[in-house]
């Protein structure tokens, strides 16, 4: 008969178990129900799409970017190798296919080993669905109640998940929504990422390296540490071996192959383009804001998963992008040479001080209230820091004020190349490295020098001026524009010139003569209907190139010349995709806008071919070798301070800036500093590379169209015409005055016999 002491203990103990039980159990209702916060329904489930990078891809379906916040490419469960789902149950939750998504068996045992026997190897009883309603719905805070409140909201979600979905979708969305260490998310990223490869095409011990992640992504990180990737590699294919997916022999046969990675994390700057595509993010999240998807809602560039196609070859881009370094290694060889210990700025210290006010490391010191002399001293403070170089770059010891004195010093460029027929963009360099020099110089504004005359000569054309009509070299003052007098770059002024002449050699002063004879506002007007948006000042001097504006602007307006006249603007952008693979936008093909007469396109062509055969650009053939049909105008602006060069083909065109970030930066001659110097270069040597490629063979041996008899005849001028020399008549000596000469004469020519003979050398 039991005691009265032990039934009551009984009673007092079944009093507190069935307590425990009604408050776990209005806990779980509380849960349930909301009251901690609400647990996502089935219908929320139901919808469930997870972020998902955006991709940008080029003309020739190479994928060269990435926007998003967390890295991650969704991939379909039949397109993940069997390895890596094999090693995932195996390792993570070997009851998966036997539960509904929680085990109670496995959380009975962590229970026991884990809580009452102290056994930290029990493992954590998370099934993968409890695991992925983790990664789905991140924890939140409940202070000490935060741990119970999620585990059992985690239980709660999981069994809808399963409710919802089979067990290969949960499968599927768990190894989409998985942190593969830093901001990689999912098994198709993480695979592309460690191995080079798609998730489908991954190795028994490469899925086995990357579920090894999953239970520290940092401290089992393959490109970090190898040794403890290499043998928690092998205790997941351990795990194979115990749940049968794989024989013992099998299993020691893999853990015995090395360790290989093919590690290619590109990060922000790096990859063909990234100029272009950091113009295509901004542009991208403007077209966001107007375009709804399916919930009526903008898209989101981030998460939404979009596919953008450009318009961009990734060939001509990396063509492009090579000559770009090989011709300014150059080019920045020869600056330093030509300035040596000098500062090409001079004593004016504005150029530092400017630069220094524009740094990040400036804005930063001054919200945080530092004084300027604290800033000062900061900026004088040697450390320890990497150079951009060409060749490498390097460590140095060095003030930020010195780093930045280095940096004026760096000359930079742009190229852009358009097809004129569909103004389709083929090549977008915006300057030399973007994660050091971040401003795009197809978008900046600079003055153009003489690339801007053949707009003017178009102007002039289209009022009806006759190209052949010879204009005199004399340098003229303008009173009506402040004594405005242009001079040429060479000093000379004699003779006169026909518009293909003065064109061919950048004659300034009959640039000039011509803008007063169509008119600054005509002029103007035609510059943007060439599509020019850019402010132009209503002044004479934009005849000469004054007028600042982008690369992007003037090699759009040069495709005029080469597509009959027509506008198309350019395009960068042919379509995009959503998630699912449907168009929600694409490119409208355009005939263009008739903006001159053709045969005025045409007469310019032939002119700014005179450009390439006889006058400042003559170097693309007799240095560069190239032979195609090209015409072009080359730029130089005051002081050298900027080179430029637009090169026509007629399949591309293509313009080229050099310069420095500030003007007053720059060779101090002419002939280092001149657009055919600095800009002609670096068309040339992509062009020549280029058409060397068999696959442009078609760029190689296009021609432009032949000319008609009547432009033909319109152009049948010279291009120079000296002046005439007027010899005076000699007026005929008196008889007297002649015998005086004569006599004057014979007694020269004695008094010279007295002299030493005449050395000849």
């Amino acid at each position: 008969m039991m005691r009265p002491s032990t039934s009551f203990a009984l009673r007092v103990l079944l009093k507190i178990v069935l307590a425990f039980i009604v408050a776990g159990f209005v806990f779980y209702l509380c849960i349930y129900f909301g009251f901690f916060g609400e647990v996502p329904t089935k219908k929320t489930l139901k919808s469930l799409q997870n972020n998902s990078a955006s991709e940008i891809y080029t003309a020739d379906s190479v994928l060269i970017g990435r926007y998003f916040i967390q890295d991650r490419t969704n991939v379909k469960y039949t397109s993940i190798s069997p390895f890596v789902v094999k090693a995932l149950v195996a390792t993570e939750d070997a009851r998966f296919y036997e539960h509904k998504g929680v085990d109670m068996r496995g959380l009975l045992r962590v229970i026991v080993k884990s809580i009452l026997l102290q056994d930290e190897s029990s493992g954590g009883g998370s099934t993968l669905s409890q695991q992925l309603a983790k990664n789905l719905f991140p924890r939140q805070s409940h202070k000490f109640l935060s741990t119970p409140i999620n585990k059992v909201r985690e239980m709660i979600t999981a069994v809808r998940l399963e409710a919802v979905y089979s067990k290969e979708e949960i499968i599927e969305l768990y190894l989409n929504t998985v942190p593969m260490g830093g901001n990689i998310y999912g098994i198709e990223r993480a695979s592309r990422v460690f191995f080079n490869k798609a998730s489908s095409d991954l190795k028994m011990e490469e899925a086995a390296v990357l579920i090894g992640m999953l239970k520290a992504n940092t401290t089992y990180n393959p490109a970090r540490y190898p040794q403890r990737s290499l043998e928690r590699r092998n205790v997941v294919i351990g795990q194979m071996v115990r749940e049968g997916y794989i024989n013992a022999p099998e299993a020691d046969s893999v853990k015995l192959r090395p360790l290989i990675l093919s590690y290619n994390k590109n990060r922000a700057g790096q990859g063909i383009a990234p100029y272009l595509r950091e113009y295509l993010r901004k542009e991208l999240l403007k077209w966001a804001e107007t375009h709804l998807d399916e919930d009526e809602k903008p898209y989101d560039l981030y998460t939404d998963g979009l596919k953008i196609y450009t318009t961009i070859d990734s060939r001509i881009q990396m063509e492009a992008e090579r000559a770009v370094r090989t011709q300014m290694t150059k080019l920045q060889r020869i600056f330093d040479s030509h300035w040596r210990n000098q500062a090409p700025w001079g004593n004016n210290t504005s150029v530092i001080t400017s630069a220094m006010q524009k740094s990040d490391r400036y804005s930063l010191l001054k919200e945080a209230g530092k004084s300027d002399e604290v800033i000062r001293e900061t900026f004088n403070k040697k450390r320890p820091m990497t150079l951009f170089a060409w060749g490498g770059n390097k460590q140095v010891t060095m003030s930020p004020l010195d780093s930045i004195k280095y940096y004026q010093r760096i000359l930079n460029t742009g190229l852009i190349s358009i097809e004129p027929a569909t103004g389709h963009v083929k090549a977008w360099v915006g300057g030399i490295h973007h994660q050091v020099f971040k401003y795009d110089h197809i978008l900046s504004r600079r003055q153009v020098g003489s690339t801007f005359k053949p707009i003017l000569y178009t102007a002039a054309l289209e009022k009806g001026i006759d190209p052949c009509m010879l204009i005199e070299n004399k340098r003229v003052t303008y009173p009506q524009f402040e004594n405005w007098s242009p001079q040429n770059s060479d000093g000379r002024y004699s003779g006169k010139y026909s518009m293909k002449g003065a064109l061919a050699y950048s004659v300034n002063t009959v640039s000039a003569q011509l803008m007063m004879q169509t008119g600054i506002p005509q002029t103007i007007s035609l510059a943007h209907r060439m599509g020019i948006a850019s402010e132009i000042p209503t002044v004479p001097s934009i005849s000469l190139g004054t007028a600042s504006l982008s690369l992007l602007e003037l090699v759009g307006a040069y495709t005029v010349f080469a597509n009959t006249g027509r506008l198309i603007k350019p395009v960068s952008i042919t379509q995009i995709k959503d998630r699912d693979g449907k168009v929600i936008h694409a490119a409208k093909k355009s005939e263009g806008t008739q903006v001159i007469s053709a045969r005025n396109a045409a007469t310019m062509l032939e002119m700014m071919r005179g450009v390439v055969d006889a006058g400042s650009a003559s170097r693309l053939k007799t240095d560069f070798g190239l032979s195609m049909d090209m015409a072009g105008k080359t730029g130089t602006t005051q002081n050298q301070a900027d080179g430029w060069f637009i090169g026509i083909t007629p399949k591309l065109v293509t313009g080229v800036w050099v310069g420095a970030e500030n003007p007053l930066v720059r060779f101090r001659s002419l002939k280092l500093g001149q657009g055919a110097n600095t800009a002609l270069p670096v068309w040339a040597t992509f062009m020549k590379s280029l058409v060397s490629k068999p696959q442009f063979s078609l760029y190689r041996y296009s021609k432009f169209r032949p000319l008609g008899a009547d432009v033909t005849a319109r152009l049948n001028c010279p291009l120079f015409v000296e002046d005439e020399i007027v010899e005076e008549p000699v007026k005929k000596e008196s008889f007297f005055k002649r015998i005086f000469k004569k006599g004057l004469g014979i007694f020269k020519k004695k008094k010279k016999n007295d002299d030493p003979p005449e050395q000849t050398q």
